[in-house]
């Protein structure tokens, strides 16, 4: 039978994803359409292919109905930083574009930065990205190497932690907002440090009040078919 002949899915309300790396979220996102047999699948924000961690998935259309809110829920990551190699992407799949040297770093200097970049921030919008210009993707653009101008947005840092756990390398935790790019978190804390950096694992922990340790291994998702249902969550809605 043809996915276009199903409609409705047989329950409505979310399912919490623990996404693996190497996969996008649209990735996930068709597997789930096959394995559930419907359209009818939103999302609560997506992550970059390298990134792990927690997706939230709206099955149904009561679901879909309430993105929005999803969408806006306050997230938690953590992120190993590492200092000295910039990339385009700001992230280990990308290109490097310049190496730096990275000075002598104490904990006091890792607090400062922190500090800087914690309350109501401005960042800049990596280029390869979702967001759109002129109804294109912007990574879309980046891939064909069009110029761009810089984006910038205001977001909210409600806490971020950070060690070094190696002289050039740094582990860091951050609660935020929607539209917080954790990527350019880690460019402008390298910025603050003096040198430059990029992420080589991002995983988000949570999503408002729901967490990654609750979530369905997507690893485990392809031939589960309606079994998937068990694991939809309709209280949440």
């Amino acid at each position: 039978m043809s996915l276009k002949t199903y409609t409705e899915p047989a329950k409505s309300g979310i399912l919490l994803i623990d996404k693996p790396k190497d996969f996008s979220s649209h990735d996930i996102i068709a597997i789930c359409r096959r394995e559930l047999k419907t359209k009818k699948i939103g999302h609560s924000g997506t992550l970059d292919p390298m990134a792990t961690g927690l997706l939230i998935l709206l099955i149904g259309r009561e679901a879909t109905k309430k993105q929005d809110q999803f969408l806006k829920l306050e997230k938690v990551y953590s992120a190993i930083l590492k200092l000295g190699i910039e990339t385009d992407s700001w992230d280990a799949y990308g290109n490097i574009l310049q190496s730096r040297h990275v000075p002598p770093l104490a904990a006091e200097d890792l607090h400062r930065a922190v500090q800087k970049l914690s309350g109501r921030i401005v960042q800049p919008i990596p280029f390869f990205s979702a967001k759109r210009i002129n109804g294109n993707r912007m990574y879309e653009l980046a891939r064909k190497g069009a110029e761009m101008e810089r984006k910038y947005n205001e977001v909210d840092v409600q806490w971020l932690r950070a060690e070094f756990t190696a002289p050039d390398e740094i582990a860091f935790t951050v609660r935020c907002s929607c539209g917080t790019y954790v990527r350019s978190l880690g460019y402008l804390l390298a910025q603050e440090l003096k040198t430059v950096g990029h992420l080589t694992s991002l995983r988000r922990e949570k999503i408002g009040g729901f967490c990654v340790d609750n979530a369905f291994d997507g690893n485990l998702l392809k031939g589960i078919g309606a079994d998937l249902y068990t694991h939809v969550q309709t209280e949440a809605l």
